[in-house]
């Protein structure tokens, strides 16, 4: 373990870590929220969550004398009569989508260097509980215009909340207030929108600052490496990478068109919209449910719909439990229970990689299973086929990606302990006296080769953690 320690030091000797790129994920999650804040609270004063019916008499000339809900033609008024609502709406929009690409990025980042062990657990849980809030603000606020892209996602919700063993029609009932669509759902979507899962964000974010101004940042072992309590980002770099980060959501809002739900038209039970796809975060639970064998068993005169249950509800549920309890799966397992101030890098935790690999594995053919049907379209192929190909592919490829991405760890850090040993091969051979051929290997420095000969010895790796 020493050694290990040691050639990570040696690798990271000349680079810093205090302010490697990968702590910028957190920052620009919490920037992007502020955005959020802002943008947010300009669209509450223009949208209108009424289900009252009107005839639209506004300046899109498509829709003109359309009936639709109050709802709808108040989103369509924020785009086309506000001045600067389009470009606020859609700012909003996409600082949604790269809310939660952000916190992804920081779970993974937190999962593959060993951010969430002691005493940082209570951290990790905070960032999956915003990402699942962020998940659930994204899905309210796309259903909140009432269009037709909202409309097909509340008759997904619909679905999954029926195919609740037992108390799926009582639930149904209680969520919409009544028959499908009805008229209550929008205007709880955006009290939860606008309140609740903010406010509950909100509260994680500052919980997470005290618990940073308790622990300290984690860093890399190396040269500007800190403990318990390392610095954060300093005040001039976060103030200038937040309005970096402003400045982006705002060109795409400018300059990259989404959700234009003009186009869309309002909601109409009964129609469906050709082409409309979900948010990117929601992905993996489309192509769940695609590719689910449409299983539906009666048990005692009550239909137990598998085909809806087990990929919207089983899976997810499944994925994030393990996800949050990780940290004590693997202290259980791998017996440590020590403090950790210091990071690892991937290749060094070859069994935690190869894991994190897996899963990476397993969300990602979800994700691209929810395009099986332009799959099969655009590569000419066999719309069966295809499905099947990711119905063995969810369980065969995360096992083949743990056992190749361990491989490449193991072989990686075995071949970094060699040359820290023996020294770097330089590719230049050499004949002795009696005929023989050697390698020239340029050794490693002599203040590296004190501190290897102490650790071989039992001596404490300057990287030790805790």
């Amino acid at each position: 373990m020493a050694e290990k320690s040691l050639v990570r030091t040696l690798m990271g000797r000349r680079r810093s870590t205090a302010d490697h790129w990968t702590f910028l994920f957190g920052e620009i999650a919490v920037y992007t929220f502020a955005v959020l804040l802002v943008t947010g609270a300009f669209l509450t004063v223009f949208f209108d969550p009424s289900m009252e019916r009107v005839v639209y008499d506004g300046s899109y000339t498509p829709l003109k004398g359309v009936p639709m809900t109050e709802a709808y033609r108040s989103t369509l008024d924020i785009g086309f009569e506000v001045r600067g609502g389009l470009l606020v709406r859609q700012a909003h929009h996409w600082a949604a989508l790269v809310f939660i690409a952000a916190i992804t990025l920081q779970l993974l980042r937190m999962f593959f260097t060993g951010a969430y062990r002691r005493p940082r657990g209570l951290n990790w849980l905070i960032w999956i509980t915003l990402l699942l809030l962020g998940m659930a603000a994204g899905v309210t606020g796309s259903i909140l215009p009432d269009d037709m892209l909202s409309g097909g996602s509340l008759g997904l919700i619909q679905g999954v909340t029926q195919s609740i063993p037992l108390i799926g029609t009582d639930l149904t009932w209680l969520l919409f207030g009544g028959d499908f669509p009805g008229d209550a759902i929008i205007p709880r979507f955006y009290w939860a929108h606008v309140l609740l899962l903010p406010g509950a964000m909100i509260g994680l974010f500052l919980l997470r600052r005290r618990l940073i101004r308790k622990n300290g940042h984690t860093h890399f072992a190396g040269p500007g490496a800190g403990g318990a309590g390392a610095t954060a980002v300093p005040a001039g770099t976060s103030v200038a990478l937040f309005l970096a980060t402003a400045g982006v959501l705002t060109f795409l809002g400018a300059f990259v068109q989404i959700n234009a739900i003009w186009q869309f038209g309002p909601y109409k039970p009964g129609d469906i919209t050709a082409g409309a796809v979900p948010g990117w975060y929601m992905g993996f639970l489309d192509g769940a449910i695609r590719i689910m064998p449409g299983w539906e068993f009666d048990v005692a005169g009550h239909p137990l719909t598998l085909a809806v249950l087990v990929p919207a509800l089983v899976v997810p549920g499944a994925f994030f439990t393990v996800l949050a309890a990780y940290p004590a799966l693997e202290r259980r397992l791998t017996g440590d229970n020590a403090v950790h101030h210091f990071l690892d890098r991937p290749r060094d935790a070859a069994t935690r990689t190869g894991v994190g690999a897996a899963g990476i594995t397993f969300y990602g053919l979800l994700w691209a299973a929810a395009a099986n049907d332009q799959i099969a379209y655009n590569f000419h192929l066999s719309l069966f086929a295809v499905t099947w190909f990711f119905r063995i592919a969810v369980f065969a490829a995360p096992v083949l990606a743990f056992v190749v991405t361990q491989r490449i760890c193991l072989f990686l850090t075995a071949r970094e302990r060699e040359e820290a040993l023996h020294g770097r091969e330089t590719g230049r051979i050499v004949m002795s006296a009696t005929g023989g051929f050697t390698e020239i290997h340029e050794p490693v420095r002599p203040d590296d080769r004190r501190e290897l000969a102490a650790a071989r010895g039992g001596g404490v790796s300057p990287s030790s953690e805790g």
